[in-house]
């Protein structure tokens, strides 16, 4: 808060200006209506009298004309916008704002009867308004502009300096983001290369030109226009691309073995709602496998969020964090980030107080969910009302190794979580899930399959609303696939996949805490959220085409290597039971289903829980029977060696040769080129 008051500060003489000179644009502009529309005919009166009669009884009006109109335009944020950078929908605001402010007057008038105003001269005002603002304010650009350039032609020509950069460019896009993308390169000191060619899907702009630039043909036709003007960069100027769309837009520039960038959004804020100036960005994992935006009822959300004390378990990691970060938009009264490890937490907590205020009520707290008593001082000293459950040990390989401690921190600690909670007063508790709990063949999908049975029982038993949320993998997320595989490639590889057949889903992690805070606000207690996880993705897959996203070709210059299965994986997942399968209902939202629920005897439940304690406390062998008596649809794919390692017990029994391989690659590789 103190930081924005300060640019508004540093900004104010700029404000005021603009302010004085849009007072007197105003006042001139209500004149020229009065001349127009009072012009003598079909009068009695001389042209001249009437005139001076109208003005005379305006005069008095013009003072509460000019405060509403400035008060209008500076919370409608026109003191704001960046002119040098202005593009259509900054000028659609200034129409909005004027109309706004013409309202304002006319419902001023009508309240306080103040001397009656002509309809038409508003308009007519408000019309000439818009344009004599709008035009001061380009004509200046225009003079700024045009002298920059004078200064840039000057100064090359005293140094006699060497032409720049003429890499030849692509332009994906000849609509306003396209334009911005060439006057980009064009510009002072731009070392981004030279526009020779732009492509857009809206046939009717080929032929076109914008700024000097031909537009030669579609998407479609870049792999032969990359050929023809010996293309080196392609620049994606379409800002409105999403999901499938750009996955396909950037998987046919790839194949060209272009550089790729993006522009970034010339109508972008910062979190300060400062236009962002246009850049060039480079590709990343998120552009790469991009989803279509969810689509979110954010009154829902708000009404179990707002001024609320929200606790977040797990605060500090992948999910945690996000989910801290969306839960921050709908502000809560107070935010409790928990997590074990204070480093992360730290962090999170300052990117927070930079982007809302160092003086905002968020309040990190060190502990771990195995901690009872920890977990009884959290609840009582702060009463959150709302807990998302993120903390969890996740990584499978390492749990297959570690049994007992998976089912101490993710069984028990989530045991003692609601326990705590709900003896504290807790509304709402929203357990984060995993599509390895279905069928799980590892120890960690096991024991958060123990997890959603738990926010069942609780559901049953208390008064508090219980809930879990079920997904797939996160882009992104720590120890999940994708930076492993970009690590792998810079480094020169080998990019190593467990298996060439084995599938996963896929969400982002935006999406992934954005679609568990709308399952909270369904609050459907004891109910098992399942996400639509899209379409699975297969690993073979994913890894060649990160591998040309990185420019390189599979197997030519950067090796795939298969490793075989490791302990607890399998070759897909799975977000249902067969049991569930005919039994999903639907929610309100489109990408949110329910699971039917359990039938949990709960004296059997809780005496296999006791069970289960005691063998963790004692050996990890132990604890994996035990998840196999609680779990009748956990099959483990783990063997213990002699040497006390743990490998796959099973689907690692194919010969995978290298000629195999590359030819699964080259039928890969000649299906794109025959879609494309």
């Amino acid at each position: 808060m103190k930081q924005k008051n300060r640019q508004l500060i540093n900004g104010l003489p700029r404000r005021i200006l603009l302010m004085l000179l849009d007072c007197g644009l105003i006042v001139f502009c209500y004149y020229l209506a009065i001349l127009l529309r009072f012009d003598g005919e079909d009068s009695i009166v001389p042209a001249a009298v009437l005139r001076a009669e109208v003005i005379r009884a305006m005069a008095p009006m013009l003072p509460y004309v000019l405060v509403i109109y400035m008060v209008v335009f500076w919370f409608g944020g026109l003191y704001e916008i960046m002119w040098e950078y202005a593009g259509m929908r900054d000028l659609a605001r200034l129409t909005c704002l004027s109309g706004l402010a013409t309202g304002f007057i006319l419902l001023f008038d009508l309240i306080f009867r103040t001397r009656p105003i002509s309809g038409t001269v508003l308009i007519l005002g408000a019309v000439f308004n818009t344009a004599a603002i709008a035009g001061v304010r380009f004509l200046w650009r225009f003079v700024r502009t045009a002298t920059r350039l004078r200064k840039d032609n000057r100064a090359k020509q005293k140094s006699n300096a060497a032409p720049r950069d003429a890499t030849p460019l692509l332009i994906v896009g000849a609509g306003n983001a396209g334009a911005w993308a060439v006057n980009l390169c064009k510009s002072k000191n731009s070392s981004f290369g030279n526009p020779v060619v732009i492509v857009d899907d809206d046939l009717t702009k080929k032929g076109l030109r914008v700024q000097g630039v031909p537009v030669r043909g579609t998407i479609s036709d870049i792999p032969e226009l990359v050929r023809k003007y010996h293309i080196v960069e392609i620049i994606i100027a379409i800002t409105t691309l999403k999901g499938e769309r750009l996955n396909e837009v950037i998987n046919l520039c790839n194949s060209t073995h272009c550089r790729v960038r993006m522009l970034s959004d010339p109508q972008a804020v910062d979190a300060n709602g400062k236009p962002v100036v246009a850049g060039l960005r480079e590709l990343n994992t998120s552009d790469f496998l991009s989803r279509d935006e969810v689509q979110l009822n954010s009154a829902q959300i708000s009404e179990y969020l707002h001024d609320k004390v929200v606790l977040v378990t797990g605060g500090g990691g992948s999910i945690g964090s996000e989910l801290c970060r969306q839960i921050m938009r709908y502000r809560p009264r107070q935010l409790l980030i928990f997590d074990i490890y204070e480093n992360s937490a730290y962090e999170l907590e300052m990117e927070l107080r930079n982007k809302y205020g160092a003086d905002i009520n968020v309040v990190t707290l060190i502990g771990s969910i195995r901690d009872i008593k920890r977990l009884d001082e959290v609840f009582e000293t702060y009463h959150p009302s709302v807990v998302f459950h993120a903390a969890a040990h996740k990584h499978v390989p390492l749990m297959e190794v570690s049994p007992a401690e998976a089912v101490k921190n993710n069984v028990f600690g989530t045991k003692n979580l609601l326990t705590s909670a709900a003896e504290h007063g807790v509304e709402r508790f929203v357990q984060l899930s995993t599509d390895k709990a279905v069928n799980p063949t590892n120890v960690m999908g096991c024991t958060k399959r123990i997890c959603e049975m738990l926010i069942q029982t609780f559901a049953k038993n208390t008064s508090m609303k219980c809930m879990a949320v079920r997904f797939g993998n996160v882009l992104g997320s720590h120890g999940s696939v994708i930076p492993l595989f970009e690590e792998q490639i810079k480094n020169g590889g080998p990019v190593t996949i467990t298996h060439p057949d084995i599938v996963r889903y896929f969400m982002t992690i935006p999406e992934a805490a954005q679609l568990v805070l709308q399952a909270g606000g369904l609050a459907q207690s004891g109910s098992i959220y399942v996400l639509d996880m899209g379409e699975p993705v297969k690993i073979m897959d994913l890894a060649t085409r990160l591998i040309r996203f990185y420019g390189y070709e599979p197997n030519v210059n950067m090796e795939i290597k298969v490793t075989g299965l490791r302990p607890g994986e399998k070759l897909y997942e799975e977000l249902m039971l067969d049991s569930e399968q005919d039994r999903m209902t639907k929610t309100a939202h489109d990408k949110i289903f329910i699971a039917p629920p359990m039938q949990i005897d709960l004296a059997a439940f809780y005496e296999e829980l006791q069970n289960l304690r005691h063998d963790a406390e004692h050996n990890d062998e132990g604890a994996v029977l035990s998840l196999q008596r609680m779990v009748g649809t956990y099959h483990p794919n783990r063997v213990v060696n002699e040497d006390h390692t743990v490998s796959a017990a099973h689907g690692n029994t194919e010969t995978i040769d290298k000629e195999e391989l590359q030819k699964a690659l080259d039928e890969q590789h000649s299906t794109q080129q025959n879609a494309q």
